[in-house]
């Protein structure tokens, strides 16, 4: 766990620079990459699955963050290897909104208001 501090406001991160009350997709199968971008993967051999469990992460995501989340880009592809789930969903997201930027400066802003 690590405490990173930028223009007065601090940022709770994990080891892995998200934040640490962020949402992680639920699924053995699904999981945020590393910068740039983050990308949060979800893998099914159905692509309705893939594309629901997005959508719920991404909702449950905005809720915590507070407003919603910059989505850069989505990209979908497959990987016909023997074994691996077929299709692949990623969400590429900012990398501020996963560690949780935007609610450590309204948290700051807050405490410069009652201060």
């Amino acid at each position: 766990m690590a405490d990173k501090q930028e223009d007065g406001i601090k940022l709770h991160l994990d080891d892995s620079g998200l934040a640490l009350g962020l949402p992680h997709p639920t699924h053995g199968q699904d999981q945020v990459h590393e910068v740039p971008y983050r990308p949060v993967v979800f893998r099914d051999d159905d692509l309705p699955t893939a594309l629901e469990r997005s959508a719920a992460w991404l909702r449950q995501a905005q809720r915590w963050l507070g407003e919603p989340l910059d989505v850069l880009a989505i990209h979908l592809d497959y990987d016909d290897r023997e074994g691996a789930p077929y299709y692949e969903v990623k969400l590429l997201c900012n990398e501020e909104d996963l560690a949780g930027a935007p609610i450590a400066a309204r948290s700051h802003a807050n405490d410069v208001a009652r201060s």
